[in-house]
């Protein structure tokens, strides 16, 4: 029974995560609010994107520093009340106030809608991770497959009321469904004992060698202070922004080289795959496994494509697609598991809020390079099919001297 209960706290987190995500499809909502206030440039309707990552990643921190003083369902309940405003106050945004309705789209969406995001994010995985000591990785990837996929997932369905009764009615709806998801989970998810967490832990003959650090449970300021938490986050840094290079341009990608949109699609398919792969191959084989495999993904990725580029041949563009996929869906898990495992589950809600920071450097270095690149090759993706190389072998090196720290410390 205990052991069942835990799985169901897991699904409704997956569940909560799903609709979450939604914060990642601005690319469902850019469209529509362009058509509503033709005066917005491309360029402000992306920083309302790039808003909502930088206060994901400070919500993120804020839920960890809660975590200490607050109950899980203190730390949904929050959330739940700054995502109804937040969508809500983006439904009322005014087509003949189109300043006025920018700066509340920064303010409702990038501010509250992506703080309530980070907080929510950071309890439900901090959480849920304790009642996994022995599957930290497999309940990582499960959960952040269900965030990853949810724009794919919820995407078509909010696209489609989009269409039938506009943006901003749509806004007034998510604001509704959301707020109550997070209510939901926040009256079924418990926190577990000192006693569950002893009752799931894995035997210490199972522990991974870079698990050498779970006798002591660093502080922030304690993990801030070791190698190989920086390595480890520079690692991340590259593969997510090799990632970025491609993955949001992956159905022009698609288009380019003679297939479809919806086939660049896969791309998501797979980020959802690789999160649940690099979970259970962390927790099989552990940290030096799981983010070599990683790495190699990104680096297969690289090569695939540079092929499909040079030849012109669609396959080796799919199959790079499907890498990249893996590759950049795996960065996520492994992060929270390596955390979790490396540092100690007691600061963890903390701990991975700061990790999550990498997110914002490589949302930077991915795009800036991409466009930079696409701009000097005239359109081509050549060049940036080469950047993937680049980055995934500067990666390797990173796993290299990670594997030093590691057996240093």
């Amino acid at each position: 029974m205990e052991s069942n209960r835990r799985w169901i706290y897991l699904g409704t987190g997956t569940v909560t995560l799903l609709f979450l995500g939604l914060i990642y499809a601005w690319s469902i909502f850019r469209t529509p609010f362009g058509e509503l206030f033709p005066e917005w440039s491309i360029s402000q309707l992306s920083l309302t994107f790039t808003v909502s990552m930088i206060f994901f990643c400070l919500g993120g921190f804020a839920g960890g520093v809660m975590s200490k003083k607050l109950s899980i369902r203190t730390r949904l309940l929050i959330p739940a009340v700054m995502l109804f405003i937040g969508f809500f106050a983006v439904s009322t945004v005014k087509p003949e106030d189109p300043a006025a309705s920018l700066t509340m789209l920064y303010v409702f969406y990038g501010v509250f809608g992506g703080g309530g995001v980070g907080i929510a994010y950071n309890g439900v995985i901090g959480t849920l991770n304790r009642w996994f000591p022995d599957k930290v990785g497999l309940a990582s990837g499960i959960m952040l497959m269900g965030f990853g996929l949810g724009g794919l997932v919820l995407g078509s369905v909010v696209n489609s009321m989009i269409g039938s009764m506009g943006i901003l009615a749509v806004f007034r709806i998510l604001a509704i469904v959301i707020c109550a998801v997070c209510v939901l989970a926040a009256f079924i998810i418990k926190a577990p004992g000192e006693e569950d967490i002893a009752r799931f832990s894995a035997p210490a003959g199972n522990s991974r060698p870079e698990a050498g650090a779970d006798a002591k449970n660093y502080t922030a300021a304690e993990m801030l202070r070791t190698a190989r938490f920086w390595i480890f986050t520079i690692w991340a840094i590259l593969l997510n922004s090799a990632g970025l290079l491609v993955i949001n341009s992956a159905a022009s990608i698609s288009v380019a080289y003679g297939g479809t949109a919806v086939l660049g699609m896969i791309v998501s398919l797979f980020n959802g795959a690789g999160r649940i792969i690099a979970g259970n191959n962390f927790d099989r084989h552990g940290r030096k496994m799981s983010t070599i495999v990683n790495t190699a993904f990104m680096l297969g990725a690289g090569i695939l494509l540079t092929l499909g580029g040079m030849t012109g041949k669609y396959i080796f563009i799919l199959c790079g697609l499907v890498f990249v996929g893996l590759a950049y869906g795996g960065c996520p898990t492994i992060t929270s598991a390596y955390i979790n495992r490396a540092f100690g589950p007691v600061n963890f809600p903390t701990n991975f809020s700061i990790a999550n920071f990498s997110l914002i450097p490589a949302a930077t270095i991915g795009p800036m390079i991409s466009s930079a690149l696409l701009e000097s090759a005239g359109g081509s993706y050549d060049t940036n099919f080469y950047a993937i190389v680049c980055f995934a072998l500067a990666a390797l090196v990173m796993w290299a001297l990670l594997n030093r720290a590691s057996a240093d410390e």
